[in-house]
């Protein structure tokens, strides 16, 4: 089943970050993938994450899908100006990747080419009203396309937002529904709670939320979100018991399947993992999961 029927089903479909690799030697991405292929609905690719250059979100959800599995597409608006992003939606489409996910992208300068020029040619949701636009069979310009794409079209949601920031973001939200977004994906979750208010806002008809769960590699990478990242919330109890670990990467995995278990538990419609580049424990986590 593929992930537009899975969440139209109500079934929990549990998405795995798979980052492209930075060269062209495309086989641990893949062996890792193929390893949780019987577990997972579909493979989020980022495009260039952190603003890292590495091979195309496009060409690694090609590689994924020549090898039988479903990936996610994601399409930023930081490298690429309107004429190149249809090029490349209408690629993918023609490509068999029927999923794509909408974001911003990062500043340059948080990556390795610091001199990069960010294109930002369009925004956010003008690129959504694009993807609108071309599965309706006219590019930007208006001109008729010989064939036009159908897509499951993802974004963002800061959950973890207070107030009249909470406020505007679910406002964001819904200019996204209404050009055609279908599923948001979360910030990491840590605490079901700490995103009460954010659930209790949002009208959930004909919407996925996805929460993110990250798998914490270390005490020391715990307790640097904690403190310097305002919309994520890591409970006190959970970085104790890394802490108190005798085997603290073990432990964190182990934390990482009790979150998956519990966000299902919770009726979320699914779950996207995140490993962080530690792909090779994603069977651990999904098989306690």
């Amino acid at each position: 089943m593929d992930l537009k029927r899975k969440l139209i089903a109500g079934d929990f479909a549990i998405l795995a970050e798979m980052e492209p690799p930075k060269g062209i030697d495309v086989s641990s991405m893949v062996n890792n993938a193929a390893k949780v292929k019987e577990n997972v609905a579909a493979f989020v690719v980022p495009e260039m994450s952190n603003a890292v250059m590495r091979m195309s979100s496009l060409g690694a959800a090609m590689l994924l899908r020549q090898n039988r599995m479903e990936a996610v597409m994601q399409v930023c608006c930081r490298d690429r100006n309107r004429i190149a992003l249809q090029a490349d939606l209408l690629a993918a489409s023609a490509c068999g990747i029927n999923n794509i996910m909408v974001v911003t992208g990062e500043d340059p300068s948080f990556g390795d080419h610091h001199q990069a020029a960010s294109v930002y040619d369009i925004n956010i949701d003008e690129l959504l009203k694009t993807i609108q636009g071309l599965q309706k069979g006219k590019d930007m310009a208006g001109i008729e396309l010989s064939g036009a794409p159908e897509f499951l079209v993802g974004s963002m949601a800061n959950s973890g937002l207070k107030g009249n920031a909470l406020d505007q973001e679910i406002d964001s939200m819904n200019r996204k529904i209404d050009v055609g977004v279908r599923f948001f994906i979360t910030p990491p979750l840590f605490d079901v709670s700490a995103i009460e208010s954010f659930m209790n806002k949002i009208d959930k008809n004909n919407i996925h939320i996805i929460p993110t769960v990250i798998l914490l590699k270390s005490i020391g990478m715990a307790r640097y979100i904690n403190q310097n990242m305002n919309h994520i919330h890591i409970p006190d109890d959970l970085i104790k018991r890394i802490q108190k670990a005798p085997e603290k990467a073990r432990e964190c995995v182990r934390i990482a399947s009790e979150l998956i278990a519990g966000i299902k538990a919770e009726g979320f419609d699914g779950v996207l993992l995140s490993p962080v580049g530690w792909e090779h424990k994603m069977s651990e986590i999904l098989d306690a999961a």
